[in-house]
C-alpha cells in the first residue's frame, strides 16, 4: 500500500482516484450486448453467457425443484447463520417503515402521503469467486416488505452452469420464486428490456463489478431505474494511535479479498500508525485463501497521515467512502463531521464483516464516490412516495385567489380558469 504524510491538497485528486476503468471505454460493449438482447431475446442471452461466462444454458430458469433440493444441500450450521442474519435484517428494515403523513395545509386543503411498493423489481447477485447469497438477503428481505408484486432474481451460474445451493437455499428461504442463471451484462440488459423466459421489471437492484455498474447506468436509459451505481467495494479506515493495529489490518483485508479491483484506504493521524498496521497487513495477507486477490487490490490502496482531524475529514468528506470505520479517542468528532459516506462503523469492535452480514443493516452501498448524492438501499429503496390532495368548497374559496395569482403571474391563463370557474359557480349557489 502507498503511503503518504501530509498529502499537500494539491495532491488529493491523485489520492482520491479509484482504480476503475473508465466508463467511456466500456459503453460500446455494453450497447452491443443491450442491442443484441433487444432483437434476438433468449438467444442473445444464450450467446453471451457463452461468451463471457463459458457456460453452456438452453435453460436459464432455475427450476422451483432445485430450490426445494437446496434444503438438503446446504450445512444445518449454515443455514442456521443466514436464518439469524434474515431475523436481523428483517427487523432493521421493517423498523423502516412509517405511517401515513397528513397534514391541512389550510381549513378545508388536505394533503397527505403515501407509500407504494415499485410492483416490479429485479435482484442482481453476483457470482464470480464468490457467490454472494448475503447481497440476496440484503435485496429480497426488504423487498418482500415493501409488498413488491413480482421480484426477479439473476445471478451468474458457475463454471458448471449450476447456481450454488446457498444461493438457492437463500432465495427459497426469502420466499422468491423467478430465478434466473445469468449474470454480466446480459442479466441487466434482460431484466431492462425483457426476453420470452426474463420478466421485464421497472427497477434493478444489486452490486457488481465495472460491466454490470455500466450496464445498470445504461438501463435509466431506457426507462428502467436502478438503486444506485455500486460498482468494485471498498473501505476506509481512520484510526488513531488508541486503535489495534490487528484489528484494522484485519478490516482492511476484509475488502481487499473482494476482487483486484477493490480499494482500501487507511487515514490516521498517528504516523506511527502506518508502519504498525503495513506490518499487520503483510503477516494476515500470507494466511489468506484469496491472497492473490487481496495483494492486486492494495497495489490499488493508500495509506495517509494528516496532521490534524480537520484535515483528515476533509479528505473522507471528499473521498465519500462505501464503508467508514471509526476507531479514534474522539469518535464523536468523526461521527458528527461524516457527510458522504455509504455506513458507517464505530469503534474497535465493529467490524465491516458485521454489516456485510448480519447486523441488520444494509451493505448494497455506493461506491466510487456516489455517497455524495446516493443512499444505500434501503426499504425506502422499493417504495414509491405518492401525494394525495382534497380540497372542499372552503378550501377552493380560501386558497383560490392565491393559485388565481400565481397562475395569471406565469400566463398560465388556463390554470387560471380551472380555479375561476369553480369560483364563480359556488358564488353562483350563494
Amino acid at each position: 500500500m502507498e503511503q503518504s504524510i501530509n498529502p499537500p491538497f494539491s495532491t488529493w485528486e491523485s489520492l482520491l482516484a479509484r482504480p476503475t476503468a473508465s466508463y467511456n471505454s466500456l459503453e460500446p460493449l455494453v450497447a452491443e450486448v443491450f442491442e443484441a438482447v433487444k432483437i434476438q431475446g433468449d438467444a442473445a442471452v444464450r450467446k453471451f453467457t457463452q461468451q463471457f461466462d463459458k457456460v453452456n444454458r438452453t435453460e436459464f430458469v432455475v427450476a422451483a425443484e432445485s430450490l426445494k433440493q437446496s434444503e438438503k444441500e446446504v450445512p444445518e450450521t449454515l443455514k442456521a447463520a443466514i436464518q439469524q442474519a434474515k431475523t436481523n435484517i428483517e427487523r432493521f428494515h421493517k423498523a423502516q417503515q412509517t405511517d401515513r403523513v397528513f397534514v391541512e395545509t389550510m381549513k378545508g386543503v388536505q394533503c397527505w402521503q403515501e407509500k407504494r411498493p415499485i410492483e416490479k423489481v429485479g435482484l442482481y447477485i453476483p457470482g464470480g469467486s464468490a457467490p454472494l447469497f448475503s447481497t440476496l438477503l440484503m435485496l429480497a428481505i426488504p423487498a418482500q416488505i415493501a409488498g413488491c408484486k413480482e421480484i426477479v432474481l439473476c445471478t451468474p451460474p458457475d463454471e458448471n452452469g449450476d447456481i450454488p445451493a446457498v444461493i438457492r437455499y437463500t432465495a427459497a428461504l426469502c420466499g422468491l420464486t423467478q430465478l434466473f442463471a445469468v449474470g454480466g451484462i446480459q442479466a441487466i440488459a434482460a431484466m431492462t428490456l425483457g426476453t420470452e423466459s426474463i420478466p421485464q421489471v421497472y427497477k434493478i437492484f444489486g452490486p457488481g463489478n465495472q460491466y454490470v455498474t455500466v450496464a445498470k447506468q445504461w438501463a435509466t436509459r431506457l426507462n428502467v431505474s436502478i438503486d444506485m451505481p455500486a460498482g468494485p467495494s471498498e473501505l476506509l479506515v481512520v484510526a488513531d494511535a488508541s486503535a489495534d493495529p490487528d484489528f484494522i489490518a484485519a478490516d482492511l483485508l476484509s475488502q481487499a479479498e473482494h476482487g483486484p479491483d477493490s480499494q482500501v484506504i487507511f487515514v490516521t493521524t498517528a504516523v506511527e500508525m502506518l508502519d504498525k498496521v503495513t506490518r499487520a497487513v503483510k503477516e494476515q495477507l500470507e494466511d489468506l485463501p484469496r491472497k492473490v486477490i487481496a495483494e492486486k487490490a492494495l497495489a490499488n490502496s493508500k495509506m495517509i497521515c494528516f496532521s490534524n482531524d480537520e484535515e483528515a475529514i476533509g479528505f473522507i468528506n471528499a473521498y465519500g467512502p462505501e464503508h467508514y470505520i471509526i476507531c479514534m479517542k474522539s469518535e464523536a468528532l468523526y461521527v458528527s463531521r461524516i457527510q458522504n459516506a455509504g455506513s458507517v462503523f464505530i469503534g474497535n469492535y465493529t467490524p465491516e464483516s458485521a454489516g456485510d452480514y448480519a447486523s441488520g443493516t444494509n451493505h448494497t452501498l455506493p461506491t466510487n464516490g456516489y455517497s455524495k448524492q446516493y443512499s444505500g438501499v434501503n426499504l425506502d429503496s422499493f417504495l414509491k412516495a405518492i401525494t394525495f390532495q382534497k380540497i372542499t368548497k372552503e378550501g377552493i374559496q380560501s386558497i383560490g385567489n392565491t393559485i388565481e395569482l400565481m397562475a395569471a403571474a406565469e400566463g398560465l391563463e388556463a390554470h387560471k380558469n380551472a380555479v375561476r370557474i369553480r369560483l364563480n359557480k359556488l358564488s353562483d349557489e350563494n
